[in-house]
């Protein structure tokens, strides 16, 4: 009785570690330049500084605009002051008046 026996391709040794480093590539690859890789990064952390920096602008203008409120929000101020303060956020002025820009 034959017995037919195969031969053993010498690439066998070779398919498991190019498969391994095909994986591996692909990782490394989103790794670096994928939408949470290290490119990106630094990119949001760009992003990160500007909106920093936006936002403790619009606090400085928000505590400017508190402060105003609460002056015109105080018994102290005359009907005067109010009327001023209004016609000068506005910009409207009565047919009799004269402006003077500062």
């Amino acid at each position: 009785m034959w017995t037919r026996h195969r031969r053993r391709s010498p690439l066998r040794h070779i398919i498991l570690p190019v498969f391994a480093a095909g994986v591996m590539a692909y990782f490394v690859h989103h790794a670096l330049t994928g939408t949470l890789g290290l490119a990106s990064k630094e990119e949001y952390e760009g992003r990160i500084a500007t909106l920093q920096s936006e936002l403790n602008s619009l606090e400085k203008q928000r505590a400017r605009l508190d402060k105003k409120t609460a002056m015109l929000r105080d018994g102290s101020l005359e009907r005067d002051m109010i009327d001023e303060q209004a016609r000068r956020s506005l910009g409207v002025t009565r047919a009799n008046e004269i402006v003077i820009l500062n």
